[in-house]
């Protein structure tokens, strides 16, 4: 059955694969962006689709539409798009929270919260599983992204308690793939543009900490799953890769695939920055049969050919 599905941020990195999959899959998607950090580069395929439209609008301000699911995604989810300005981030996450659960409410719509593995913290709990409440800086530099998603979840929360509406908060750990801003300041993305140019690899510290990396195509079949199980399910669940490694072992395989000369050099590590990361799935393997498919080789392969041309076509 065609469902109507709204998807904020649906023109960013994970929105626009997720609005492209929910079209395949059959359905009328309405993507929401102010484009803050979203680019029209990434929905220009989807735009000859009858079933898809695009609505430049900015969730901390109310909107009102009539549809059966709401993904909601919007919010800058690197360090340097969610510190320059970090009083709009916090109001993205709390203020645009409440106005899509107040239109979640209205028109009785199912709503999904994509959160973040942030709401941990730097864990002093390894691997994190979602009963574990997280060691978060509130006043720290990252805090605007970390409260405003840990925010985010109690509101969900409470609008379930208090008046049924119908709920699911994913926890997304590192994802990565084509369309990923070249330019966002992450791990990935850093690598592959600085191995492409032949430039020095930036490591922060010593390169031992350490994140588990999963592919967008993977990500997606996890946040849609999650959206189709049983109300009596909301989560939070975790959606990431258990495969963890260190930011040298990442270096490594990105200037072989990439066959870049870059060598590498080092910087003092950031605020705050968590030394290690790694979901627990078994939540997720358990309530949605989900775990990555795609080999971290293959998918990091179709990331540099994405880069390549991006570069190319400059």
């Amino acid at each position: 059955m065609k469902k109507k599905i709204l998807v904020t941020g649906g023109a960013g990195f994970l929105g626009s694969h997720l609005c492209e999959r929910l079209l395949n899959d059959g359905n009328e998607v309405i993507c929401l962006d102010n484009f803050f950090t979203g680019n029209k580069r990434n929905i220009l395929h989807l735009q000859e689709n009858p079933y898809f439209e695009v609505i430049r609008h900015d969730i901390i301000m109310p909107f009102f539409i009539e549809v059966d699911e709401i993904f909601n995604l919007a919010c800058p989810a690197s360090p340097i798009h969610y510190q320059f300005n970090p009083i709009k981030t916090i109001k993205t996450s709390v203020a645009g929270s409440i106005n899509m659960l107040g239109l979640a409410k209205r028109i009785k719509a199912r709503i999904l919260q994509a959160s973040t593995s942030e709401v941990y913290g730097d864990p002093q709990v390894h691997p994190q599983t979602e009963d574990y409440w997280g060691h978060v800086n509130p006043i720290g530099s990252r805090a605007c992204y970390d409260e405003g998603k840990r925010c985010a979840e109690a509101l969900f929360v409470n609008y379930k308690n208090q008046n049924n509406v119908k709920i699911k908060i994913a926890r997304i750990f590192n994802t990565y793939g084509p369309r990923m801003d070249p330019h966002d300041g992450r791990v990935v993305s850093n690598f592959i543009t600085q191995a492409l140019a032949g430039e020095d690899m930036t490591i922060y510290g010593q390169g031992k900490q350490s994140r588990s990396f999963c592919y967008v195509d993977d990500m997606i079949e996890g946040l849609i799953r999650l959206m189709n199980t049983d109300d009596s399910f909301t989560g939070p669940v975790n959606l990431g890769n258990p495969n963890e490694m260190s930011m040298l072992e990442l270096a490594e395989i990105i200037r072989e695939l990439s066959g870049s000369g870059s060598g590498i050099s080092y910087m003092d590590l950031p605020e705050d920055d968590p030394l290690q990361r790694q979901p627990d799935i078994s939540l997720a393997k358990k309530e949605l049969q989900w775990e990555p498919q795609t080999p971290l080789k293959t998918g990091l392969e179709k990331t540099i050919h994405y880069f390549r041309e991006l570069i190319a076509s400059q």
